[in-house]
C-alpha cells in the first residue's frame, strides 16, 4: 500500500479541521471563523506552506474550500432547519445582509430562493 504524501496529509488535516471548526462555530463553541493563517498554526504549518500545499494538491486556494464548507453547512440548515435566514446567518457569524451576499456570490442565488426551490422539490 502506498503511503500518503506529506502534502496529502496536510490537505486532509486542513479539510478535517475545517469540518470540526465550522461545527464548533455553529454550535457556539467558537465565536467566529478563524483566519486561514491561524488554522495553519493550529495544524502546525506556515500559512504560506498551507496555501501552497492545498493549491498543489487540490488545484484551488484553501479559502475556496473554506467557503465551500460554510456554504454546505448553510445549505444543510436552509433545507433541514426551521431557522429563519437571519438566524442561520447569526449561527454562522454573519449579519443577514453579508450572509446573503456571500451565499449568492458562492451559489448564484439568494438563501431565500435556494430554500424555496428546495422545499418546492420535496
Amino acid at each position: 500500500m502506498k503511503s500518503e504524501t506529506r502534502g496529502a496529509q496536510i490537505t486532509k488535516q486542513y479539510l478535517l479541521f475545517l469540518d470540526k471548526h465550522i461545527d464548533d462555530v455553529f454550535q457556539g463553541q467558537a465565536m467566529e471563523f478563524m483566519a486561514i493563517n491561524k488554522i495553519a498554526r493550529e495544524i502546525a504549518v506556515s500559512p504560506k506552506h498551507l496555501s501552497y500545499t492545498v493549491q498543489k494538491e487540490k488545484g484551488k486556494h484553501p479559502g475556496y474550500f473554506y467557503n465551500l464548507k460554510i456554504i454546505a453547512k448553510a445549505k444543510e440548515l436552509l433545507i433541514n432547519s426551521p431557522f429563519s435566514i437571519a438566524k442561520i446567518s447569526l449561527l454562522l457569524t454573519y449579519d443577514a445582509s453579508n450572509f446573503s451576499k456571500f451565499f449568492k456570490k458562492c451559489t448564484g442565488e439568494t438563501p431565500g430562493s435556494f430554500r424555496k426551490k428546495q422545499h418546492a422539490d420535496l
